[in-house]
């Protein structure tokens, strides 16, 4: 599939033949996001570089009644970015101008295209920094981030993304340019920017992103308690809240995840421990001291054998980078895995992690546990061989069974990696029908003819049947859908 004469030469005329791509080489590397089980080609790659070509190009595609998908560094996990049908990618690369900082009001401007991390580099020396921070956001790009609210360590105390973006500008389906949001929280009448954020991409293409900017706290202390006990170490995180002490990150990691980062960065952990337990206060120098030796005392409480202390920032960063690049370490023991994103109450944690060690020792894979414990979001790693079909329908069904025990202990389907295709047919297990139709009533508002990003969040009808995207229904016939297509997995989240 690519794009036909006509059309070709429209674009051209407006983004220059170099930002007009559909050779095979580029149509394959787009056919997927960091969700590599779902892949589908799309007609076309194009990279508008300004707000008037993004205008034009949308434009014409609504003339043509051609589906588009906005995209930006791929890392997504839900096949959000994934063509659908044979749509039009618009990578939104280009766009990754800082446009204002204002130090005063704590805020800062701008394009989609900026990596995450960028953002806290940018006014890190004049001390702030902007606070969500996914483990992928040495790539992921704040437009992506806003499309998914995404989340991160530090979100447990400071919140997600839509707690700290203070207004969007976005090209809606047919061209026109809106404004959201404004230069402080609070803005007067129905808050359309929570709305936006969120909103995967099916709302409109946002062009540029006002953030708020949090200033660096004075002091860090980062814990780490050692566990015999997968089950010991999660209880400690309830046991930390309900002592109402709010840490700024609680991360667990588990004994294959242990092995797999040691084996790829060596950060010093012990290969004896069940589990790790990663807790990190910040704030005002005074008093954290204290809070901290409440906070190892309870480690301690709840069975850690010994908890260890960051003495300076190179051992807490070489934590972090351990952490952080959990995902991508798992390539040391695995040739692929698929991730899952179910959210529980933090008080079911010990509950739902026996269960998901279960099922995969049901299915005779192995799923390791890297995930945010103090907000209950889970991140299950489902280990299989990318080659073997039978493994692959293995990696699906369990896949399942851990978003129905999510589901089953009051939970949710995703935290931060957003619905995309992959838990589409999962939303009618979660809302009424009559709430998924006031749901799609909104899209069609901003949406009205379903041409940008269409087939995601939402339970498509026959999908099964139709798709051309590598989908696999929900229940038995799931595990035998057509054009299932498994690929080699590594993205770093």
């Amino acid at each position: 599939m690519s794009f036909g004469s006509k059309i070709r030469r429209k674009l051209v005329k407006i983004l220059g033949k170099d930002w007009v791509k559909d050779d095979k080489v580029t149509l394959y590397s787009y056919r997927c996001d960091g969700l590599t089980l779902y892949t589908s080609l799309p007609m076309g790659v194009v990279f508008p570089g300004t707000t008037q070509e993004l205008v034009s190009l949308v434009k014409l595609l609504y003339k043509e009644k051609t589906s588009f998908v906005a995209r930006g560094a791929g890392t997504g996990l839900s096949g959000g970015a994934i063509p659908h049908e044979g749509s039009v990618i618009i990578e939104m690369v280009r766009f990754k101008e800082v446009h204002e900082v204002d130090y005063l009001n704590r805020t800062i401007t701008v394009g989609p295209g900026v990596v995450n991390l960028r953002i806290s580099e940018y006014v890190n020396s004049n001390g702030f920094h902007y606070a969500p921070d996914p483990s992928s956001q040495k790539a992921c790009t704040i437009g992506g981030n806003v499309a998914e609210n995404s989340g991160g360590p530090h979100t447990l105390k400071y919140g997600v993304t839509v707690n700290h973006v203070l207004a969007v500008e976005m090209v809606l389906p047919d061209g026109e340019i809106v404004k959201i949001g404004g230069t402080h929280l609070g803005m007067p009448g129905p808050d359309l920017l929570a709305l936006v954020t969120g909103s995967e991409g099916t709302f409109g293409i946002i062009t540029k992103i006002t953030c708020r900017l949090t200033p660096n706290p004075e002091k860090y202390v980062t814990l780490l308690g050692i566990y015999k006990s997968v089950r010991n170490s999660s209880e400690s995180v309830s046991r930390i809240i309900s002592h109402g002490i709010i840490p700024s990150a609680m991360e667990m990691l588990d004994k294959v995840v242990i092995s797999a980062v040691e084996k790829a960065l060596n950060p010093g952990f012990p290969l004896d421990a069940e589990a790790l337990l990663i807790v990190e206060l910040d704030g005002l120098a005074d008093g954290l001291e204290e809070e901290a030796e409440v906070v190892e005392k309870l480690l301690k409480d709840c069975g850690a054998t010994k908890v260890n202390r960051a003495l300076n920032e190179e051992e807490r960063a070489k934590i972090w980078r351990a952490r952080k690049e959990a995902f991508g370490a798992i390539g040391q023991i695995s040739p692929s895995y698929y991730v899952q994103d179910g959210v529980i109450p933090r008080s079911k944690l010990p509950e739902v992690l026996e269960e998901i060690y279960k099922i995969g020792k049901k299915y005779g894979l192995t799923v390791a546990n890297v995930f945010h414990a103090g907000d209950g979001n889970l991140h299950p790693l489902i280990l299989y061989d990318f080659e073997d079909i039978q493994e692959v329908k293995k990696a699906h069904a369990i896949g399942e069974e851990i978003l129905s025990s999510c589901i089953q202990h009051g939970g949710t389907l995703s935290g931060e990696h957003g619905i995309g295709i992959e838990k589409a047919d999962w939303m009618k297990e979660l809302y009424s029908k009559n709430s998924l139709d006031n749901m799609q009533n909104f899209r069609v508002f901003f949406n009205p003819e379903n041409l940008l990003n269409p087939g995601k969040i939402f339970p498509q009808p026959s999908r099964c049947a139709e798709s051309k995207i590598g989908h696999i229904s929900k229940g038995k016939d799931r595990l035998n859908g057509p054009k299932m297509i498994a690929s080699k997995s590594g993205i770093t989240v």
